[in-house]
């Protein structure tokens, strides 16, 4: 009897002390500080594959970090994560200089078309030091942090229907799905399209059933998301080369101690680089793969398109804030 009370005693002791260990374990899973991600990118991309990898990088550092990554708007809708960084709502996120313009708008000439002569442009302002300048400003004036600079891509125009296009007069009256904003809408002006605003997750089944006529785009991110089932054309007009930044709230940069940013910004440089040569080179491989799957790939001459464009900037309003020194700082870069 003495021997079976104390197995018993032993037995439950041990459940207890699993419990416990259980219950333990979990609280020091759940102990770290929480990380969360938001972007538009579907997983498939280059974008959200470094996001990812940031996330492993992040962990394996065990520096107290839980990091979680929620593409294609699953966590915040395209356009709302600045504004739940500023609410603390948020994290971090991915960032384009669209959104900071909508708080400084003397930034907005980075939204210019045609700013950018190539990938190594871009590179040199936001690698230097107007880079620098630019991430500072940010901080001081939105309270949010940039980590890095990803290559988001260069942006063509893709079409539901085959036409031909070589000045942006052929394009008139094309129902172009665009991001919001009065930016974006002048953007479309110098392409010569009618802009429609609609977040990322609803542009496949648009272009599916015309209501839009077409988006734009870079290549890897229109292979992503399959809109090769539903186009036929693609024009590259190259329209915009486009950095998208990994950033967070600085509130909840502030919070972290040294290792903890080291560990952060050390993963973002990273894969922020690697996500970017991935793209590039899957940028010089992805004409053939989208003409294979039957998609024409119009290669046009840009000199009417840059000329629609310079008359588009210097007449519209929303240029005149810009912040004209800076503007030719840039085009030297």
């Amino acid at each position: 009897m003495t021997t079976r009370r104390q197995f018993v005693a032993g037995a439950m002791a041990g459940v207890a002390a699993g419990t416990l260990i259980g219950i333990n374990g979990r609280a020091n899973a759940q102990a770290g500080t929480q990380i969360r991600i938001s972007t538009a990118a579907p997983p498939s991309d280059f974008l959200a594959k470094a996001l990812e990898q940031l996330k492993a990088d992040v962990e394996a550092a065990n520096v107290g970090l839980n990091v979680s990554v929620h593409p294609a708007s699953t966590l915040f809708k395209q356009g709302t994560e600045v504004q739940a960084l500023q609410r603390g709502n948020l994290e971090m996120s991915t960032m384009t200089t669209f959104e900071v313009a909508q708080q400084m708008p003397a930034f907005g000439l980075f939204n210019r078309g045609y700013l950018f002569k190539d990938y190594a442009h871009m590179r040199r302002v936001f690698d230097g030091p107007i880079g620098q300048e630019y991430r500072k400003a940010v901080a001081e004036k939105m309270g949010i942090e940039i980590l890095a600079t990803h290559y988001l891509g260069t942006r063509q125009v893709n079409l539901r229907t085959k036409r031909a296009v070589k000045t942006p007069a052929d394009l008139a009256g094309v129902k172009m799905r665009m991001p919001g904003g009065p930016e974006w809408l002048l953007l479309g002006r110098t392409l010569g399209v009618s802009p429609v605003p609609l977040g990322m997750p609803e542009v496949y089944l648009a272009l599916k059933t015309g209501t839009v006529d077409g988006q734009e785009n870079p290549l890897s991110i229109l292979n992503a998301a399959k809109f090769y089932e539903v186009t036929e054309q693609v024009v590259l007009t190259a329209h915009m080369i486009q950095p998208v930044f990994f950033n967070i709230a600085k509130p909840a940069w502030d919070k972290l101690n040294d290792a903890q940013k080291k560990a952060l910004q050390d993963a973002a440089l990273k894969n922020a680089k690697a996500g970017s040569d991935a793209r590039l080179a899957d940028e010089v491989s992805i004409t053939a793969a989208l003409k294979q799957r039957g998609l024409s790939v119009d290669a046009i001459d840009l000199a009417p398109f840059r000329a629609a464009a310079d008359q588009a900037y210097a007449g519209a309003d929303y240029a005149k804030s810009w912040d004209k020194a800076l503007l030719d700082r840039v085009l030297a870069a």
